[in-house]
């Protein structure tokens, strides 16, 4: 195991992201209509996640942002393996926005559509002046982003960065001039005739 001071294991790995990139190449594509959704440990947890595999992203995710914030934020399910560690690592706290209401006192439910099903979420624990992180998996079609960010804004929290494992199609750029946010993402990438190409 490698051991070091802080920051030894991001400069041992890299930040190419060599293990994650390979495993999003290796994914197994699956078709919902006409969606192209992609299998992947990181980004679904279906599949067997190696502790190097989850670490090196957690790095990518540390190095992305300054993280000048109260709370990271992140949505059920896959926020939530990578809202934890990058809690413990940078000491912030974190909020999960589930998937069901808790009915708790200024509870948000916000509802928005993904590419391949409709989800509503439910905002507990960010209060206005909250300057805060949306950390998540993948972003693809932006509807959940687009409505994480509306949000926690209609809260009066401040939204002050949006990391992503995986920018995945064309909406990135689109969403970053409608929300006035700069989105980070760890790999781009894009589904080719029912595979995962890796653009960077």
């Amino acid at each position: 195991m490698l051991t070091g001071p802080p920051g030894f294991l991001d400069k041992a790995m890299g930040l190419e992201l060599l293990r994650f990139k390979r495993s999003l190449r290796e994914a197994k594509v699956i078709r919902y209509g006409d969606y192209d959704y992609f299998v992947n440990p990181v980004t679904d947890g279906v599949l067997s996640v190696e502790p190097t595999l989850l670490e090196e992203v957690i790095g990518g995710f540390a190095g992305a942002s300054a993280y000048r914030c109260d709370l990271i934020v992140a949505p059920e399910a896959m926020g939530i393996p990578l809202a934890v560690p990058l809690s413990l690592r940078l000491r912030l706290p974190y909020i999960i926005l589930r998937k069901r209401s808790y009915g708790l006192p200024g509870e948000l439910r916000i509802k928005h559509n993904t590419g391949y099903s409709d989800v509503e979420l439910f905002i507990n624990g960010v209060g206005k002046g909250d300057r805060v992180v949306v950390v998540d998996d993948v972003l693809s079609t932006g509807g959940t982003l687009r409505s994480i960010v509306r949000g926690l804004r209609s809260i009066g929290a401040e939204v002050v960065d949006v990391v992503v494992a995986v920018d995945k199609g064309d909406k990135r750029k689109e969403l970053e001039r409608e929300l006035g946010l700069s989105i980070k993402a760890l790999v781009k990438v894009e589904v080719r005739e029912g595979r995962v190409v890796v653009l960077s």
